[in-house]
């Protein structure tokens, strides 16, 4: 029970964040990631929620990951292959402890999203992206593409979850 309590209560914080910072990830005006030309779609902040995640290792990071209508429609009809129109986006943050929730609970136990480290999107195009399993790839960092070098290791890092349509993240709804 109390391990429901502490995701329940990331999410809400995470959330919160979400709302607060919602210029802190880019500008939907701005330049398309190399390779597949992808730019930061208009209003993706409003879409829904699917899933999300503390990544540990090198990326150590939270992360939101969001859906447009067309994600969301298919994770709920539980839909494998996506269809084209899916984006899928990733929000990634630090964390920093909470000493606010801290003196709260009388420990440290509490985190919650630190500064935005990037914001990534899946794109379902099955004929433009078909040499990527139909996915085109972006990574942006403060509105700024990242490199196409980087962008080239996307698709290979998705390779292993071909059966899920080269998607990781489970619905939780």
């Amino acid at each position: 029970m109390k391990g429901f309590a502490y995701l329940l209560l990331a999410v809400v914080a995470l959330t919160g964040v979400l709302v607060y910072m919602a210029h802190a990830s880019g500008h939907a005006d701005g330049e398309a990631a190399p390779i597949f030309g992808i730019k930061i779609p208009p209003g993706y902040r409003d879409w829904r929620l699917i899933s999300v995640a503390h990544e540990e290792g090198n990326l150590n990071d939270l992360r939101a990951l969001l859906g447009n209508d067309a994600a969301i429609k298919a994770y709920r009809e539980g839909k494998l292959t996506f269809p084209d129109g899916t984006i899928i986006a990733r929000l990634a943050w630090s964390y920093v402890p909470s000493e606010e929730n801290n003196k709260v609970f009388g420990r440290a136990q509490s985190f919650v999203p630190g500064p935005a480290t990037n914001v990534q999107f899946m794109v379902k195009d099955s004929r433009k992206y078909a040499a990527t399993g139909g996915w085109g790839f972006a990574q942006f960092k403060d509105g700024k593409p990242a490199a196409d070098a980087l962008l080239r290791t996307c698709f290979p890092c998705h390779e292993p979850v071909k059966a899920r349509d080269f998607v990781f993240t489970h619905y939780a709804p």
